[in-house]
């Protein structure tokens, strides 16, 4: 969350940013709204300075038993204590409405992050291996996958409804080698320690980290008559996590903090009509391992860097091609101030997919969950920031796997790098 005096400060550079990310934000609501409130809590302070004077005077003539004085006191206070009784809720109800509008402002993008409306603006920054050329026509993880009987699309549908997937046998033992082949690296090679969160977590942690009010729609939320006692599953592993030291004050020394999760991860994606939904691209429940980062601002854009890279090596390490994109302004999500994107090559679908996203959110998620940090002993506390990226989407790391290891009698080759985390395993076949 942007703070309301950076806001009042820099009208025009928050106003540049919000078109830059082509957002609509209540901004001159929120200017006007602030012009109010400043105006009303000023006039409330003279107010209470003018009735502390006059209670002195009244408390001195009392003392002197000085009866026209203190009666003059009283006169004088009552049109006092009338304007301070109609300016405390006046200036109340402004903030709460202040209140209810800032969390709307999405985060500013950096300085670095290229301008443009849509994704056709976003800047291949990097790429590795070249896709593999086949001697026939590669086929997407879907059709792969059903014909080995490791993924069950109708059995699924016949559970849960569209856009959920059973994985079977050898497909189950993929998913889990990948988790745990994930889990493995980042800890013992990248330095992050393992969290194991929970999966509903309650409004004011969805709020943290910006789902919570803008995108309520795309939320699971269990049923509760007041918002208050709902809790949503969650989206990503990055909401609860990031949560972890809401409301602290870290001491010094503390950070940086480097934490890996693994989750289920649960979206309706109400936005997504029209985008790809058949088999594991885009579905409802799946599984990632998430990378959040807790540091101090001075080091957050080195931090995002090395996040990136901490992605990415999975991809090598499972020697599956990629390139790395830096989003422009209009492709970046509310919260963020700057994003690249790993894609992973999908031979079947003849073209890059998102397979990770990392961005650096700066302190706007720390200001919403009032996550702070002491630089020193004695020194005052700050706005941490945040960082979070995927490492990596379980279910699409998968899908990569049968589409880049597939083989022309539809087997599937199991990565080297995987064989140790399924027992040997060197190939998928048909069960029968």
């Amino acid at each position: 969350m942007l703070s309301l005096q950076f806001i009042r400060e820099h009208p025009d550079l928050v106003r540049a940013g919000l078109q830059a990310k082509r957002a609509d934000a209540p901004l001159d609501e929120i200017l006007r709204l602030d012009a109010e409130w400043r105006a009303a809590q000023a006039e409330l302070q003279e107010q209470q300075t003018l009735r502390n004077q006059i209670q002195a005077e009244l408390n001195a003539a009392n003392k002197a038993r000085d009866v026209a004085a203190r009666n003059a006191a009283i006169e004088r206070m009552k049109p006092c204590s009338a304007r301070i009784k109609e300016l405390e809720p006046r200036v109340d109800a402004l903030r709460r409405e202040l209140d209810a509008l800032l969390p709307l402002v999405p985060n500013l993008p950096h300085s670095s992050v290229p301008v443009g409306p849509d994704e056709s603006h976003n800047v291949v920054v990097r790429r590795w291996g070249e896709p593999r050329q086949f001697d026939f026509p590669p086929r997407h993880h879907a059709d792969i996958g059903e014909e080995l009987g490791i993924l069950d699309f109708q059995r699924a549908a016949k559970l849960s409804g569209a856009r959920f997937a059973v994985l079977r046998g050898a497909g189950a033992l993929l998913s889990r080698a990948l988790i745990t082949f994930m889990l493995d690296l980042h800890t013992r090679e990248h330095g992050y320690q393992e969290v194991y969160p929970p999966y509903l977590v309650k409004p004011a942690t969805m709020f943290g980290t910006g789902q919570l009010p803008k995108f309520a729609a795309d939320m699971y939320r269990t049923e509760a008559t007041e918002e208050q006692e709902a809790l949503y599953l969650i989206p990503t592993a990055e909401v609860p996590v990031t949560n972890l030291h809401a409301d602290e004050i870290l001491e010094p020394g503390t950070l940086p903090l480097y934490y890996v999760a693994y989750s289920a991860c649960f979206r309706r994606e109400a936005g997504a009509a029209g985008r790809e939904t058949r088999g594991l691209i885009r579905v409802h429940q799946f599984d990632k391992v998430e990378l959040v980062k807790i540091v101090e601002p001075e080091t957050s854009y080195d931090e995002l860097e090395r996040l990136v890279r901490d992605a990415e090596r999975v991809l090598e390490r499972l020697e599956l091609p990629y390139q790395t994109k830096l989003l422009c302004s209009g492709d970046m999500s509310f919260a963020s101030a700057k994003t690249y994107d790993p894609e992973v090559w999908m031979p079947g679908l003849g073209r890059y997919v998102e397979i990770s996203s990392c961005s650096n959110f700066e302190d706007f998620q720390a200001r919403r969950m009032g996550l702070q940090f002491r630089p020193a002993v004695g020194e005052r506390a700050r706005y941490a920031h945040t960082l979070n990226g995927s490492g990596l989407a379980v279910g699409r790391t998968l899908a990569a796997v049968l589409e880049n290891y597939q083989q022309a009698d539809g087997t599937v080759v199991i990565p080297k790098a995987l064989r140790p985390y399924m027992g040997g395993l060197e190939r998928i076949e048909r069960p029968w």
